[in-house]
């Protein structure tokens, strides 16, 4: 299964743009190519760029990588509670307290590595073990319902979302 393969549904309207940017990936392959690029890509970054700002206010490169470390770890708790057919209402979270309070940049660009490497390799043994029936439970988070697999494809495109902008604005 792949994004495309979505129905409109299992997401919010908000995350579109984020599940589109999945593409045509089957969702395991997305998780596993996504963490060999991406540390393959935070190789490539030189120092001096990692806590530059493109624009008063715009996050760093360090704060981008641990903000897709938390919202990854945010959806993966949503996921398998909801794969667990948990029907609690989740509360929403505000990336941009996350990013502050996260102190980012005073971390090292290995330590952040590290830290997404070990996630997303949680996040790939968790996927692997949620079989058809629990892919497709749904549950509240934030304003809406959302499927497990839809958080799966929200973890890759989100990851290549922030991708291009890095590249865009900050390399």
């Amino acid at each position: 299964m792949n994004a495309t393969e979505l129905s409109k549904d299992e997401y919010l309207p908000y995350f579109y743009n984020y599940i589109e940017q999945a593409g045509n990936v089957e969702l395991l392959d997305g998780l596993k190519s996504g963490l060999e690029n991406m540390m393959n890509f935070y190789k490539s970054i030189t120092i001096d760029k990692l806590e530059y700002r493109y624009a008063n206010g715009k996050w760093t490169i360090k704060e981008i990588m641990n903000h897709l470390i938390d919202a990854e770890r945010v959806f993966c708790y949503r996921a398998m509670r909801f794969a667990r057919q948990d029907n609690t209402a989740l509360l929403g979270f505000d990336e941009n307290d996350y990013a502050v309070a996260s102190k980012a940049n005073n971390r090292s660009l290995e330590s952040l590595m590290e830290e997404y490497r070990l996630l997303r390799m949680s996040t790939i043994t968790l996927f692997e073990n949620f079989d058809d029936d629990m892919l497709v439970n749904k549950g509240i988070a934030g304003s809406g319902e959302v499927s497990v697999r839809a958080l799966g494809f929200l973890i890759i495109g989100h990851e290549k979302h922030h991708k291009n902008i890095i590249e865009e604005r900050y390399l």
